[in-house]
């Protein structure tokens, strides 16, 4: 059951990170005229249309890994991590946990700011939470496959 968690889990936090990278790049860094290459056809999507999958996407992903995952990763992964004296490792994980929760507390603010992507009111606000979840998505994201390589899949 764990291993199945944590795979949907992976798969979900993938999706996130493909869907807030698209909307950070396409906001922060839009394409002039035409997209003529790869890069610029991946930035020249319109930012506002990721930003339901995005809530959808960190509300799944941080109650599969926050709500199901991490009563296991407490009782078998930090003692390991503990033990072995490896607390720089431990400690990405509780600032992991931390950026998380201020990136729940940011969703009702990015929402509000997103509801309405077209109009010119809030450009910057809606710039600043998108890098912010764009950050803390991508912490959460690498800190986690780092860990997991530490303790092992499935050990």
């Amino acid at each position: 059951m764990i291993t199945t968690l944590l795979m949907v889990h992976g798969l979900l936090a993938v999706a996130l990170v493909g869907a807030v990278t698209h909307q950070a790049l396409g906001l922060c860094w839009p394409v002039g005229r035409r997209a003529k290459t790869f890069f610029d056809r991946f930035r020249a999507v319109p930012a506002g249309s990721y930003t339901n999958a995005i809530i959808v996407l960190f509300v799944l992903t941080a109650f599969v890994g926050g709500v199901l995952l991490y009563p296991s990763y407490r009782v078998t992964v930090r003692i390991v991590l503990e033990n072995l004296r490896l607390h720089a490792a431990n400690g990405s994980f509780e600032l992991k946990e931390h950026f998380v929760v201020i990136g729940l507390g940011l969703l009702p603010a990015y929402w509000y700011f997103w509801r309405h992507p077209s109009g010119e009111r809030h450009p910057r606000t809606r710039a600043i939470l998108t890098v912010l979840l764009a950050f803390v998505v991508w912490w959460a994201f690498v800190v986690g496959h780092v860990l997991n390589n530490i303790r092992g899949f499935g050990s």
